[in-house]
């Protein structure tokens, strides 16, 4: 291994050449997080422009917009509707309106949200921790780019209205499977990353909604492998190491340092993190160990004899990317 294999910057350029190429339909996160995580790379590292072919993948999106999210229209749940979340910065970098408007129209899709009941369809009212980041990267991204506190209150009010995170601080998978799983968590942690970073680009802060990730962001730290891994059941060391929820947990406690969310102690926990998923990427982009779609399962066996992936994989690779690009401004940042 050479001694720059891991440097976050040259893996994030080797990721964009796999990962962020597709968008079908319906669209779903898994596509739009590498979509994001390509022109979050190019903001950083210059070079040669994406943003011609990302337009023309997201074309026939936007030409179907009524059926974008499944059909009938507006079928699908917000899995989907997270798959836009690239749409704020083609908006930045391109000027087109078009992008704007998606990004507004989809987070005013979570409107059935309110303050009065803040859980309520298409947030599952089962409190599936997969929802905290497909609303924190949608509403939270409206909020910064307009300034519009229906967007941050829908948020912040949904957050604080969950109440599965236990006593050790780690999020059950929802009510139904009080199971601490691994991409759960990675959920959870991402959910409040982004939307705290997003209330700080608007100079506002969140005392509750802080305190709920600084515990649950020490109680992950508890779970970490030795590798820098955390596993498909986050506190079942007999479960397997997991790609996809240690890019999101090494990209959730990166971003909080960069936005101060958290102090720089936490630099060692991300790079360790950093280090054990750069060292399961294949130079084919081949990841290592990423678990498949999982709905709630019925019991604790369901989760830790869940299927996983070896190779190219778009939930794994899109996390990975983002991670990389997070890591690496991390680092320009000194």
């Amino acid at each position: 291994m050479s001694e720059d294999s891991n440097d976050p910057l040259a893996i994030a350029r080797k990721l964009a050449r796999v990962y962020g190429h597709r968008l079908d339909m319906p669209i779903v996160y898994t596509q739009g997080v590498a979509i994001s995580g390509r022109l979050r790379l190019y903001e950083l590292d210059g070079g040669s422009s994406p943003v011609d072919e990302i337009e023309s993948t997201v074309a026939p999106v936007l030409a179907s917009a009524d059926e974008m999210f499944g059909s009938p229209p507006r079928a699908g749940g917000t899995a989907n509707f997270a798959g836009i979340c690239w749409a704020d910065e083609l908006y930045a970098a391109t000027g087109d309106e078009r992008y704007r408007d998606l990004l507004v129209n989809t987070a005013d899709l979570f409107e059935k949200s309110t303050l009065d009941q803040p859980i309520a369809p298409p947030l599952d009212t089962d409190i599936r921790v997969e929802d905290f980041f497909f609303a924190g990267t949608v509403l939270g991204r409206a909020f910064a780019l307009t300034g519009d506190s229906r967007y941050s209150n829908t948020l912040t009010s949904f957050l604080e209205a969950c109440d599965t995170q236990q006593p050790d601080g780690l999020w059950w998978h929802c009510k139904a499977s009080p199971y601490y799983w691994g991409r759960g968590n990675a959920f959870a942690a991402m959910g409040f990353a982004e939307t705290l970073s997003s209330l700080a680009q608007r100079g506002l802060g969140h005392e509750l909604l802080l305190e709920s990730f600084a515990r649950h962001i020490t109680a992950l730290r508890e779970h970490q492998d030795a590798s820098g891994m955390w596993r498909q059941v986050i506190d079942r060391p007999d479960s397997y190491l997991e790609h996809s929820a240690t890019s999101m947990i090494g990209y959730s406690i990166a971003r909080a340092i960069r936005f101060g969310l958290l102090d720089g102690s936490w630099r060692r926990v991300a790079d360790s993190a950093w280090r054990g998923v750069s060292e399961r990427i294949g130079p084919d982009c081949e990841l290592d160990q990423v678990c498949g779609g999982t709905g709630p399962q019925p019991d604790l066996d369901a989760y830790l004899n869940r299927p996983f992936s070896v190779g190219q994989d778009d939930r794994g690779g899109s996390m990975a990317l983002l991670f990389a690009v997070e890591m690496a401004r991390l680092n320009a940042d000194g």
